[in-house]
Parts: structure tokens; sequence; C-alpha cells
């Protein structure tokens, strides 16, 4: 296969797979993919599961592409095996890998529609939720404002996010498909808003900047984006281990998939996890400290060759 030039960064990053669930209607030129962000949690060993437990959950959302974060080369290849599918480095896919290179590859669908994945597990410490409400971990330093909440996410991550967009515009021009999976360790500025502040559901409103990045940059923030009321869908990733009222501990959505460029319709996006209280789509006993998401998308023809962005991301309600 052909390599990729990438800049190099001190982004950790594994990779994502495209893998189609459906027949695609390739006479129209259309392709139905299923993105999912999944952190398996330790190489999918730390919930004292099997790692079958882990395919399972992958193929309980019926995933066609899944950036795996906590997952190394040795646990991604026995995933890949078990599942039957291919496999690069972390990275599993049902399609061919036609490009592949350190944060990023390129699949080719069944309909001869090519698109980018990348998938991210950014710094987890510091971690501003615990920084702002006192919670100890990682010697974070205790803070109080959102100034200081967004300088402390742009020390911890900004330059991630900096050399990962870098990565993902040097290779793609804003017309073809572009997925952007991953644990970010840090909240939605989409949820830490000044609604959710009033609602008691956080401590103060935060515009936090990683994924504010991405925002700014054309991509949408898929969940958020099929489910727009913050309060009424909180689609928490972070944690199925603890009780939302742990004193020690604050529930929050910090997986994420991201999407951008021509001819992508958003079919829905649905949360995987331990129980019906929690998730769309259950798994039991569930073996990560994190919930999953899987989205769905078509992509039409007008994918492989037309010139504007995001603008044209067709959004239906949730569901």
């Amino acid at each position: 296969m052909r390599k990729f030039t990438f800049v190099t960064s001190i982004i950790a990053i594994v990779f994502c797979i495209f893998l189609p669930v459906r027949a695609e209607d390739t006479s129209q030129g259309k392709s139905v993919v299923r993105v999912m962000t999944f952190n398996i949690w330790r190489n999918g060993r730390a919930g004292e599961q099997p790692l079958s437990q882990t395919v399972k959950v992958i193929k309980m959302a019926k995933a066609d592409i899944v950036g795996l974060q906590e997952a190394n080369a040795h646990t991604t290849k026995l995933i890949a095996d078990m599942l039957g599918w291919y496999h690069s480095g972390t990275i599993l896919s049902r399609y061919k890998i036609v490009e592949e290179g350190k944060r990023g590859i390129e699949v080719l669908l069944d309909s001869g529609q090519k698109v980018f994945v990348f998938n991210v597990h950014l710094s987890h410490a510091p971690y501003q939720p615990y920084q702002l409400l006192g919670i100890p971990y990682a010697n974070g330093k205790f803070i109080k404002t959102e100034k200081e909440a967004i300088e402390e996410a742009n020390k911890a991550r900004g330059r991630q996010i900096a050399a990962l967009l870098k990565d993902i515009n040097d290779i793609s021009n804003r017309t073809q498909p572009v997925f952007v999976t991953g644990d970010f360790n840090e909240p939605s500025h989409l949820d830490w808003t000044a609604k959710a502040t009033a609602a008691g559901r956080h401590p103060i409103k935060v515009a936090y900047p990683t994924t504010r990045s991405l925002t700014d940059d054309g991509f949408i923030d898929v969940y958020r984006t099929v489910y727009p009321d913050e309060i009424k869908f909180p689609g928490y990733t972070w944690t199925p281990t603890t009780k939302s009222n742990n004193p020690k501990d604050h529930h929050d959505r910090i997986d994420f998939v991201f999407a951008r460029g021509k001819g992508i319709k958003v079919e829905n996006a649905k949360v995987v996890g331990e129980n019906r209280k929690n998730a769309d789509i259950v798994v039991t006993p569930y073996p990560s400290d994190h919930r999953a998401v899987v989205t769905t998308f078509t992509i039409g023809s007008t994918a492989k060759t037309n010139r504007s962005a995001n603008a044209c991301l067709n959004v239906p309600g949730g569901d």
C-alpha cells in the first residue's frame, strides 16, 4: 500500500476502520457507513471480561468504522482475527485500506468512494471537570473560572489537536468525507453551556477549546447535531463504573464522532453501554469504563467530486 506523509506530532493516535453493515446502493453511488468510537479499557482486559465481550460490543453496534482507544497493535490484531476483518496496526476494517499513515487511513468503499478516518486518544491530565470540582486527579491544580479551564485544556491538548487538524488538512480537501473519532478526555463546548449550568448539570459554562477547534474547522459533532438538547440528551460516555452522585467523579460526554465533507447525510447517533437508562444499545456485562458511540451516515455520490465543504451535511432529528 502507498503511504501518507504526515507531520510528526505528539498525538497518541489509534486508527479507525470502514466496514459496511448493509449492502450498499452502488448503482446510485451511495454508501451506508456506521462509524464508532470505542475506548476498550486497557486492551479490553481491565473490566475483567474476555476479549470476546469487547468484540460483542462492536458486533451489537453493527459498526462499519471503529476507532479504538486503549488498544495496542497486538490486541487490535486479535480483535481483527476474531471478526475476520483487515487490520493495520490498530486499524480494523472490512474494507480494503488503500493508503495508511501514522495518524489516518484512507479506505475504498464498495461504491468506489474513498474516505479518510482519523482517531485520537488525547491527554487525560489535567482533567478540567475535576479541576473545577476540586476532585484530586493526576496532580492537577484546582481552578474556578472558565478562563482557567480553557487555559488548562489548551496546555493539555492544544498542540495535539492542532497537529491532528494539520494532518487532516494536508491530505484532504474539504469535499472528501473525513471522520474523526476518539476519546478526547475533555468535554464539549456544546455541553458545558449556560443552559446546562442553570440546570445544575455542570458547575460553570466552559467553551472547551478542543471540540471547538474541530467545529471551527468545519466538522460537526454528530451526536450533538442529532440531539441538540444537551439537557434532555446528555449522551454521557464517562463513566458506567460510578454512580451519578459520586462526589469523586463527574459524568460527562468525552468520546466523540466528528464528520466533515460533501455528500454526507447523518442518519442517527447512538450510545452503546451497560443498561437502557444510559444507552441506546445495551451489552451486558459491559466490558469498558467508557460507553461507546456509533453513528450512521449515508454518503452520496457527490462525495467524490464536489468542492463545497460541511454546509452540505443533512441532519434529521434524533430517533
